[in-house]
This record gives structure tokens, sequence and C-alpha cells, in this order.
């Protein structure tokens, strides 16, 4: 069984300026081509560091794919600290430095800087990994033992083509694993994590293959199926059972699989049943709307929404009462039907959500708290509301305000009979 580990290389990685995905992405094409990851490390700009993290990686696994540190810069260091974890020198690769000048030639229109020769140094004995995409080359490069550091451009344009094209064929070739990881998601909704584990948590201790695990995130919970087969048809009959286990145990809140979304499968439950869909949005500030227009082919279910901040806006393009805004205040049962009302209405929508609360920091009140947020829901039957209260910073409040809303448009969709008339 082969393993590996991966090193994401830059200080802006530590310093929290930049999101590290590639280790991600580099994970999941590993899994898939049934190529376990043993850890991942990220490390700074920091030749010996660098290597003492490629040194102790080798201990472990058969091979390190680092990301990042191959630019001609002097704090791109990635190559020289492979060379030194694995005792060689770096010599000039001609084709590398051939491509560089064609590329500067061709595609910037100038002369290739000197600094960039740097690039086309690699470890002695290294195989070089192709990078049509930029203008630093990839690597392949061996300790005496037989195992391997190959190392990427972090430019994630650069480095997904170079892993697909470059890097796990030669792996497969390596490796000639006939093992492959296929992972179903299921995705739901309303139900806690600490339900949800009440309701399948057995399964955990009994299941091997497939494994299961529980992802929280975003108010929302995902229940992975992970099968370890030699094909995709015996990863289907080994996940197929469990699964349909999995959907009797949680009945009512599993929304969609795989690449399903909450917005994508409202979205086509409206289609399906002929519906359109508005929004007024006001705490959410469009995030709501932001999420549907977000789908391929919105624009056939989703009509429009309106950001009411401003009372006056509320009242003038929603139809909400100034009586009621005095007596009961924007953040309230009362306002919200009336925004979903008046969304409903102005827009000519089957159906028509409105959100309304205190998102913070600022606002809240000891009746109105921070986190506060009504939802109102108009269709052909009526208006309801729903309160919730949320815990968190601002950015968290809206983020799960609106996956709630969502959560809320799911239900109602579900529900529905198909081939609604829309308000005329």
């Amino acid at each position: 069984m082969s393993k590996v580990e991966i090193v994401a290389v830059g200080t802006e990685l530590l310093l929290g300026q930049l999101v590290d995905t590639n280790t991600a992405h580099i994970a999941q094409a590993l899994a898939a081509n049934g190529i376990d990851v043993y850890a991942t490390h990220a490390v700074g700009d920091n030749r010996e560091r660098i290597a003492a993290t490629l040194v102790a990686a080798l201990q472990r696994a058969d091979g390190v794919i680092t990301s990042g540190g191959l630019g001609p810069t002097i704090d791109d260091l990635t190559k020289e600290a492979t060379c030194d974890a694995l005792g060689v020198d770096a010599v000039m690769n001609e084709e590398a430095l051939r491509d560089m000048h064609e590329r500067f030639s061709v595609v910037v229109g100038r002369e290739m800087p000197a600094n960039n020769r740097k690039q086309a140094l690699l470890p002695r004995g290294a195989l070089m990994l192709k990078n049509p995409h930029g203008s630093a080359p990839g690597y392949i490069a061996f300790s005496k033992d037989g195992k391997f550091i190959a190392s990427m451009p972090g430019v994630p344009s650069e480095m997904k083509p170079m892993l697909a094209e470059r890097l796990l064929p030669w792996l497969g070739e390596k490796f000639g694993s006939h093992s492959f990881i296929t992972t179903r998601t299921l995705h739901t909704m309303g139900i806690a994590e600490s339900e949800l584990d009440e309701r399948i948590g057995d399964l955990f201790a009994t299941q091997e293959n497939p494994k299961i695990a529980v992802l929280a995130h975003g108010g929302r919970c995902d229940v992975k199926l992970m099968a370890k087969t030699g094909s995709s048809h015996e990863a289907q009959a080994l996940i197929e059972p469990l699964e349909q286990t999995i959907r009797e145990r949680l009945s009512g809140v599993i929304f969609g699989d795989d690449d399903d979304t909450l917005e994508s499968v409202v979205l086509r439950g409206l289609c399906e049943r002929g519906q359109t869909l508005a929004v007024a949005e006001s705490c959410t500030g469009g995030r709501v709307a932001a999420a549907l227009t977000r789908v391929a082919g919105a624009s056939k279910s989703f009509v429009g929404g309106i950001v009411a901040y401003d009372n006056s806006v509320k009242i003038q393009h929603l139809g909400v009462q100034t009586e009621d805004l005095n007596a009961y205040g924007a953040v309230s049962s009362e306002v919200a039907a009336e925004m979903a009302t008046g969304a409903r209405e102005r827009f000519g929508a089957s159906i028509a959500l409105s959100v309304t609360g205190v998102a913070g920091p600022q606002g809240g009140t000891s009746e109105k708290p921070v986190g506060l947020v009504w939802f109102g829901l108009a269709d052909p039957s009526g208006v309801k509301t729903r309160k919730m209260q949320f815990r968190g910073d601002r950015e968290i409040v809206q983020q799960r305000a609106t996956a709630y809303a969502l959560g809320l448009l799911w239900k109602r969709v579900r529900q529905a009979e198909p081939n609604v008339a829309p308000t005329t």
C-alpha cells in the first residue's frame, strides 16, 4: 500500500494571508487514485525548516508531494531544501531552460529575465514535470532508497493540470495501484450533529469498508460514505446497502447528495412544479438571492429580490406598514410577514421568502439580541413566520440565516403539489 505526505510551502499560509486550497485538491486526487495521504503540513519560506519537514516525512511515507516555493525570487526555496533533504546538488535542465525561453518569447513577448534561470535548476537525477501554464517546471527527485519528492508550483492554475497530466500518471505507474476510493455524500438539513450521531452512531463501529464520516458546516451536516475497491462497480455494491440504511434512519432530513446544494435542490423543485420564487432580504443583504443565482438556470424559477435594508425601502417597495414598523420594529413577525407578502405580490411569484434580523455586532437589545432573525414565507395558502436565534459574529449570523432560509424553502418546495399557479 502506497502512502505519501503533502507539504504546502509559503509563509503567507502561516500568516493566514492565503487559504491553502492546494493541499485539499491534491489529497482528493490522491484518494481517488488509491494513494493514502499519511499527513499534511504547511511550512514557511525557510530552507532549513522545509528540508527538515521533507526528511521527517520521507521517514514515514513512500514519498512527499509539495506545492509552492518554485518561483524565481530569493524566498522561493523548495528546490534548495529538496537538494538538502536528499543530499544532492542542483543542475541545469536544458529542456526546462528552452521551454522557459520559448514561453517568455511567445506568451510574454519579451526576453526572459536572468533570475528566471534559477527555475530551470533541478535536483540532480530528477524527472522534470512540464508546465505549459507557467514558467516554473515541477520535478520528481529521488532518495537513495527509492523514495521520492515531487514538487509543483503553488499557483493553482499551474499546479492542478501538472498534477492531473504529469504527476498522477507517474504515480499510477510507480505504485501500480488498482484500488480507488469512491465517496458518496448525503447532505442533511435541520438536524443537529448530536442527533445525527444518535441515529447512525452504531454504524460507525461496525463499518470498515465503506467507512462513515460526518462533517458539520454552515448549519448543516454531511454524511460521507467512503469505499476503497478495485472498481466503481464494486464501490457501488458496497455503498448502496449502507446508504439505504442511512437514508431510512435520516428520513426527512436528507435534502440531496454529492454535488447537490440547498439552492440547486430548491430551484430544481420549483422548476419541476412550475413555481416561481422571490425574496425580500434585510439582514442577509442579498445572500439568499446570491446563493440562488449561483445555480445555472436559476432564471427558470427565481424571479428576483429586494434588499430592503432601510425601513423606507420596506415601506415603499414591499408595502410594509409604517404603523407596524413603529409598533413592532423591523425585526418582528409582523414585518417579516409583510415583507414576504409584499415581495410575492410585487414580483407575481408563487412563493416569496423574507429575512429580517439583527446581524450585529451592534443593534441588539435585551428584547431583540444580536442573532435574532425572523423569516417569512408567503404562498397561495397565506404567510407563515419563523423565529431563530443564531450565535456567532456578524458573518456567522448571516451565513446561518442564509442556510436556514434556503432550508425553509426546501421544506416548502418538498411539500408542495406540482403546478401551483403563480399569483396574478
